[in-house]
This record gives C-alpha cells, structure tokens and sequence, in this order.
C-alpha cells in the first residue's frame, strides 16, 4: 500500500488592512475621529449653504426693498429674517472654525497624551517595541495631518464665501478685521489648531492626568490666543490718517486716534466738538487716526501665523524633552 503524505503548511497567512502604531491610536481614537468629521461637515455645510441658497434668499429680500445694491447706508433692513439667518449660519460656520483650537487643547490634553499615561496605556505600548518618543511623535504628526487638512478645506470655504458676497458682509456688519473673521479667512486657522494640540500635548505630559492636563491645557491656551489678539497690531508698521476740522473716516483696523497741536504733538482729544475757542485754548490744529487698511491683512496674518507655530513647535520640543528625561535611556 503507497502512502500518501499530505504536507500542511504552517506558515500564517498575513494579516490584512492597515497595523501600526497609526491604526491603534486611529482605532483608540475613534470617537474624535467622528467628531472631527462631523464638526468640518456641520462648519463646512453651513458655509456652503450661506454661499448658495443663504445669498441668493438675502438678494432677495433686499430687491423687495429697493436695495439690491446692498450699499451701506441705503436703507436696507438687515433684520430681516433672511438676513438674520443668513449672518447666523455664517457665524456658526466661522465660530466652529474658531473654537477648533480650545477643542483641540482640551482633547489632546485629557484623551491623546493624560488619560493613557494616567492609565497606563502608554507605558504598556512602550514594552510593546514602540519607544516613548516614537509613541509621542505619532500623538503629534497624525491629529497634526487631520487638522490641518480640516481647518485647510474651511478656510478655503470661508474665503470662497467672504470674497464673493463682499455686498452681503456690509450688509451683516461683518469686516475683515473682526476677530472671527480674521482668524478664518487666512492661515491663522490651521496655525491656531496646531497651537492647541501642542499645548495639550504639553499639558499632559506635564499633569499625566486627565483632568488636569484638560483644565491646564484650555487655561493656557486661552491666554496665549489672548496674548496674540493683542499683539496682532502691532505685528506690522500702521498707516496714519490726518483731519484739519475731525477725526478722519473708519477704513480699517483702527489702532490709536487723537487730537494735534501746532508742533505737532499728539495729544489726548479735549472734546471741544465745534468749539472754535476750546480748540485755540487747546492748540488743537487737527486730527489723527492710526489704522491697518485691508492690505495689510496677509502681512498680519503671516506675522502671527509664525508666531503661532513657533510657539506650537517650542511646546512640542518641551514635550519631547520632558517625556525623555522622565523615561530616561528608554526614549
């Protein structure tokens, strides 16, 4: 009798679908994921419906009031419900945008970087042949890659919407240098979002807790947002305006204003009004504005954007170094 031998191979088959350290936090993750989403849909949405039907309902209300132009000072009733609902929805849109940052801080400090080390998960993925530094570059480089690309695709929306309804933003108050619209019409969007998920990541590395690093994290954030608001200014060299009988017209982001003297001098107004003597009594020879006119938008928007990610960087190199000298030759 021939026997048959049957050989079975003992090699496995390799597994299928993304592995890695990426694809664990992805999957550990994944609830931040989907809101993440979800928040760029919902802002994306409504900048889109703000840019399409939003607009073409706003034209129409104001061509039933004999104001299609849409000028400021024609009489238009901007609180009419489809303007209302048109300055709504684009605030909801650039306020997501805004708050991106905040919510960033807060999540990269509580879930990304706290929680697993105050779990433990983070040390149990270092004997798992992932070094801490390698674990902490992935914390930073794959939320890095899906912010930038969300806030990217907004700013483009928002610009899209800001230049081509220039009519519609006179009618709803809405100039370029406001605070909301500022951030979300340049750079500074992206910047901002990478600012808070460094200083999150800071913020748990340092507190190793959850709570903690949630609470440090938003706090320290919201003052260096605050601290660039009031720096933005004076991050680029203003343009003056100068009136002989009153203050020059509001054209930009106004600075400083003011009465002269006959040397020259500026000096706070006295208020005289019309009063010819109160001026002679005052040596007030004329008037001045300090402004930012629109041009000066993108010098500004750059000056801070580099602020922001010089200030994101030296965050995630503290990070970085702190992490190695807590977990020494393991890094």
């Amino acid at each position: 009798m021939t026997t048959v031998t049957i050989e079975t191979s003992t090699t496995a088959t390799p597994s299928r679908g993304p592995r890695g350290l990426v694809w664990t936090m992805l999957r550990l993750h994944r609830s931040a994921l989907w809101f993440w989403v979800m928040l760029v849909a919902v802002a994306g949405g409504a900048l889109l419906w703000a840019y399409g039907p939003g607009a073409d309902a706003v034209w129409a209300a104001f061509r039933k009031m004999g104001c299609a132009s849409a000028q400021e000072g024609l009489g238009c009733d901007v609180t009419d419900p489809a303007v209302t609902r048109y300055d709504t929805v684009v605030g909801v849109g650039a306020g997501l945008l805004a708050l991106t940052p905040l919510l960033t801080a807060a999540w990269a400090g509580a879930a990304l970087i706290g929680r697993e080390l105050e779990s433990g998960t983070a040390q149990l993925a270092w004997t798992q042949s992932v070094s801490p530094a390698r674990w902490l570059a992935a914390k930073v480089a794959v939320p890095a890659a899906l912010l930038v690309s969300g806030t990217v695709l907004l700013t483009l929306l928002h610009r899209l919407l800001w230049s081509t309804d220039a009519p519609l933003r006179l009618a709803t108050s809405r100039q370029w240098d406001d605070s909301t619209s500022f951030v979300a019409n340049g750079t500074l969007a992206a910047a901002y979002a990478l600012l808070g998920l460094a200083v999150g990541i800071l913020a748990g590395v340092l507190q190793r807790r959850a709570l903690p690093a949630l609470g440090t994290a938003v706090i320290g954030l919201a003052v260096l947002l605050q601290a660039l608001a009031t720096l933005r200014p004076h991050l680029w060299p203003v343009e003056t305006l100068v009136n002989k009988d009153e203050y020059p017209p509001y054209i930009g982001m106004v600075i400083g204003e003011g009465a002269l003297t006959s040397t020259g001098a500026r000096v706070s107004d006295p208020i005289c009004v019309d009063d010819a003597k109160c001026l002679a009594d005052h040596d007030i020879v004329g008037f001045y504005r300090d402004f930012h006119p629109s041009s000066h938008f993108w010098p500004l928007q750059l000056m801070e954007t580099g602020i922001a990610l010089a200030v994101a960087a030296l965050a995630v190199l503290i990070a970085f170094r702190l992490l190695k000298r807590r977990t020494g030759a393991a890094v």
